[in-house]
């Protein structure tokens, strides 16, 4: 997933995914209104889905080691 425009604020570890509770490293902030936070597991899961709801994605996936 590319990097939109970032929203404001960087993701801390008490920013957890909406789908597992995992510490979030994705949040998308929706075209409707409202944002998503996701793992980088589900944020590739769910990758292709997002691009077509998103306003923009804060991306901080690179953070992960490995």
């Amino acid at each position: 997933m590319t990097t939109a425009t970032a929203p404001s604020s960087s993701l801390t570890a008490e920013d957890r995914c909406d789908r597992c509770g995992a510490q979030a490293y994705l949040r998308v902030e929706l075209q409707s209104g409202g944002e998503l936070l996701f793992c980088a597991h589900h944020a590739r899961e769910h990758g292709a889905a997002l691009k077509q709801v998103a306003a923009s994605v804060l991306d901080e996936t690179h953070r992960l080691k490995g």
